[in-house]
């Protein structure tokens, strides 16, 4: 049980953080800005960067759009399975807890919008690149922390095979030359 308590502790505590700076973020954005209303700290940045109030009701980059309902419930689903999983990820892999801590935290701080708001609040607009927000880029950074996790475990499973494959190789060789008797 302490060990359930631990898990969640750090997954709840991590999520929580980013949740709440999202909501708090999204709520800044909505009472400062009307919808659509663009606002950037000096003119010059405004091609590259800048804030806009923007409604998204479908999902990552503007995509299936109108589709709220559907991503409340894939949130849902998505949140309880890393909910599930999580205590069975081993401490050792904590590339793959901080992936579950960051995409539990985006789960849930875009499904807090489409459930009292029936949209997400999306605010951060770079180049020419989909407006976005905290929420977002939390679930993108989750997936791309586990995608180079599990390729650096990859790797490293790959060149122990090799390490111990030249290690049974290199004893295999030992044992096929002939031992030298000496006479003295």
């Amino acid at each position: 049980m302490k060990k359930y308590f631990k898990d969640y502790a750090l997954l709840l505590s991590v999520a929580g953080v980013i949740v709440a700076l999202d909501q708090w973020s999204k709520i800044l954005v909505r009472k400062s800005l009307a919808f659509q209303e663009i606002w950037a700290p000096w003119d010059w940045i405004m091609p590259y960067a800048r804030i806009v109030h923007w409604q998204n009701t479908g999902a990552a980059f503007g995509m299936f759009q109108n589709m709220n309902p559907v991503f409340v419930v894939l949130a849902i689903l998505v949140s309880l399975a890393i909910l599930y999983y999580f205590p069975r990820v081993p401490r050792s892999e904590w590339y793959l807890r901080l992936a579950l801590c960051l995409q539990l935290a985006g789960a849930v701080g875009n499904l807090i919008d489409r459930i009292y708001q029936g949209y997400v609040t999306d605010f951060v607009s770079v180049g020419t690149f989909a407006v976005f927000n905290l929420a977002d880029a939390s679930i993108s950074t989750g997936v791309a922390v586990m995608l180079v996790g599990l390729w650096f475990k990859e790797r490293q499973a790959k060149n122990e095979a090799t390490a111990a494959s030249e290690q049974t190789a290199d004893g295999l060789v030992e044992q096929a030359q002939p031992k030298e008797d000496s006479l003295d």
